[in-house]
């Protein structure tokens, strides 16, 4: 079956994936290069960072945890001895930087990437100019200098010069594709784009009495061959010879695919017909591919979110139906997405959930519930101790997990949060969109203040109701002061639903749902709540049965 993990990558591919079991590996590692480039190359003692990822925040500082990192692979055997190299080199060349923290990170995932990848497997890693380099050496490094194919660049924007008056240096349109085979049997399926108008109306511009339009092509070898000299239809053949042989160029005249001119100094050429162009080979600079923009339909208003065209070309050219392909950053699932569609199995991991949250509530959008039998997810919680162990592995993420449990939208980063921990949304009439407020405790020592604190939160945001979430068993004192708080009636369907109430991780497990009407589930479109400003917004999109 298809897999879906939650949870660190490094820590998944050393427990999962087994040697040789992949045939194409694609991925785009969380990077920020809308900043300074400078801030990456600071020493801890930098005024900023450059980690905007929450995930990977610690991992790209340099830390004591990175310094011991470091040592695990160059003196601690984690590393192959190029990598090993590698990394030595460029310590001494990036000192304790962002950078070098950034690529301490990299190495062993870049080296389990290559033990999981069968020997006709490839990898292409998605990066942009301010690393691109340090990551080429590492690739080097782990898959051999041999093995480099490509440097792709994918230009994501039309071209304009810096708009600062201070610019220093030209526009950035573009990113670096660096595409790898693990060995020279790794395959390439050519692919093609659509040819270019201006060349088409330059080059056919012959046309046969039956309208087909055509071109006129050489025919002749381009070094010497004794077998391919012979004279065809009164005409000498060229210094080198012909390109074909005498019964092939017989078979081309018999199919009208010859220009044989009658004045025997001229020479005999090819026609090369336009309805059976393939189209342009696509070469190492991809423009012509747009990226994900504000008016884009498959934008689901992820931040990094890659066209779904840039994956399905990246799978088409390494891959077959069936094989497998792997995802390490999956993100919103685009790569999932393109394996999915052109009958691939795939493999997403990815370290935060609402990432797999969206993935899987993409898949559902686009497939409906039978999708949900062709893929596992390992590593999401299914009982009360996994929700245990997951708090306390990660407080953040139960959060999010939590709040999607019940058909919430999580916010998308810790801290800041008002009382609120996610938002639930629902037709409050005709016009109007209504909100559940939620609220979600942990480890903290429940009490009634909690309860009353959620009622202060739901009449401050004017929300219709509001939802404490706990993990362990709620006091009697706390759904006393719940059952306080009054009720909330719907004008659609005249029934009420507790203004407050308390709602357990249990609750959950053991199939029961919040009391309230039906709720919107969070799905894709970009768009701002009033009120709320965050970059990355998962939108209600209504049911059918819904009220619009």
């Amino acid at each position: 079956m298809n897999l879906l993990y939650y949870g660190d990558n490094l820590d998944v591919l050393r427990k999962n994936v087994a040697a040789e079991s992949v045939d194409l590996v694609y991925l785009d590692p969380p990077f920020n290069s809308s900043r300074s480039y400078n801030v990456l190359f600071r020493s801890p003692a930098g005024v900023e960072s450059a980690a905007q990822i929450q995930a990977f925040d610690d991992t790209w500082r340099w830390s004591q945890q990175t310094d011991s990192s470091l040592d695990r692979l160059i003196g601690g055997g984690e590393a192959p001895a190029h990598v090993a190299d590698a990394l030595t080199a460029m310590r001494h060349l990036l000192g304790t930087s962002d950078m070098m923290a950034y690529l301490v990170m990299m190495a062993p995932r870049l080296v389990e990437l290559h033990r999981v990848l069968k020997p006709t497997g490839s990898l292409y890693l998605h990066c942009d100019p301010t690393a691109s380099h340090y990551l080429k050496l590492l690739l080097d490094a782990v898959f051999g200098p041999e093995n480099f194919r490509n440097d792709i660049v994918w230009k994501r924007k039309a071209g304009r010069g810096e708009t600062n008056l201070a610019a220093v240096r030209f526009g950035v349109t573009s990113d670096n594709i660096l595409f790898y085979g693990r060995s020279k049997l790794a395959p390439f399926n050519r692919q093609y784009r659509e040819s270019n108008p201006e060349y088409i109306a330059s080059k056919f511009t012959h046309v046969e009495p039956d309208g087909r339009r055509y071109r006129l092509d050489n025919i002749t070898s381009p070094s010497y061959r004794p077998n391919l000299v012979y004279e065809f239809k009164g005409h000498l053949p060229p210094p080198n010879g012909w390109a074909v042989s005498r019964e092939r160029m017989e078979q081309m005249e018999t199919e009208g695919r010859l220009y044989i001119p009658e004045n025997p100094d001229r020479r005999i050429q090819r026609k090369r017909f336009l309805d059976e162009l393939e189209g342009e080979t696509v070469d190492s600079l991809w423009d012509d591919i747009a990226p994900i923009n504000s008016q884009a339909r498959e934008r689901l208003g992820y931040p990094t979110q890659k066209p779904e065209a840039l994956l399905e070309r990246i799978i088409k050219t390494s891959s077959n139906e069936g094989d497998v392909v792997l995802d390490p950053f999956c993100g919103c699932g685009t790569t999932v997405a393109a394996a999915q569609r052109l009958g691939r199995r795939w493999v997403g991991i990815d370290i935060t959930y609402l990432a797999i949250d969206l993935i899987r509530k993409r898949l559902l959008h686009s497939y409906g519930p039978e999708i949900e039998k062709t893929y596992t997810t390992r590593g999401i919680p299914t009982d009360l101790e996994g929700a245990r162990a997951l708090f306390r592995e990660n407080h953040f993420e139960f959060e999010r997990w939590a709040v999607s449990q019940v058909n919430g939208q999580p916010k998308d980063r810790p801290g800041g949060d008002l009382g609120i921990d996610g938002r639930i949304r629902f037709h409050a009439d005709q016009n109007r969109i209504g909100q559940v407020v939620v609220s979600v405790k942990g480890g903290e020592q429940l009490n009634p203040g909690m309860v009353r604190d959620l009622a202060g939160t739901v009449g401050r945001e004017r929300a219709e109701m509001g939802v404490l979430l706990s993990l362990e068993k709620p006091t009697p004192g706390m759904t006393g002061e719940a059952a306080k708080s009054g009720t909330y009636t719907s004008p659609l369907t005249g029934q009420s639903y507790p203004k407050v109430q308390v709602f357990t991780v249990a609750d959950h497990f053991e199939g029961r749902t919040p009391k309230m009407p039906p709720a919107i589930l969070p799905y894709f479109k970009a768009k701002q709540w009033g009120g709320e400003q965050s970059q990355f917004q998962l939108v209600a999109e209504s049911r059918p049965e819904y009220p619009k």
